[in-house]
């Protein structure tokens, strides 16, 4: 009976850990590790709990970002429609790769999983806008209009 109750306090304990966590993210733009131990001294998580959570989810950054995060997905999808030359089609025309900041911090560069978007591979988002059916005449005139 006493495993049966510490599991149902984890389960209590994980409560709105996401939804706290993205409002972290709305407020501050990413989860320090300062926040993280915050959080976790709230839910009675270990700090390695809410980052293992905070890192698996590509919304909720743990570093840093730009002011406009671009999320390329590379599911299979998007890889049989050359997703690879999208990535390059960027890092053509702001100079950066996957993982990167730009200096001037106007943008990240992620590569994530499936967006959803498998009919329009292939396929990125730039904050919470999806583009897609990508070439890299596209890319170029989306990436001027921010």
């Amino acid at each position: 009976m006493s495993d049966k109750k510490k599991t149902t306090k984890g389960a209590e304990s994980t409560a709105g850990l996401l939804p706290g966590l993205k409002s972290e993210v709305e407020q501050k733009d990413y989860l320090s590790k300062e926040t993280m131990a915050a959080v976790a001294g709230q839910t009675g998580l270990t700090l390695n709990s809410v980052y293992g959570v905070a890192s698996f989810y590509a919304y909720l950054p743990v570093s840093p970002v730009g002011k406009n995060v671009i999320k390329v997905c590379s599911c299979l999808p998007c890889e049989m429609k050359d997703v690879p030359a999208v990535v390059e089609g960027i890092g053509r025309e702001i100079a950066i790769g996957p993982g990167q900041t730009t200096p001037d911090g106007k943008f990240t560069l992620e590569l994530v999983s499936c967006m959803g978007a498998c009919d329009q591979a292939p396929a990125m988002m730039i904050n919470d806008k999806l583009y897609g059916d990508l070439t890299a005449e596209k890319i170029a005139g989306i990436l001027k209009s921010y």
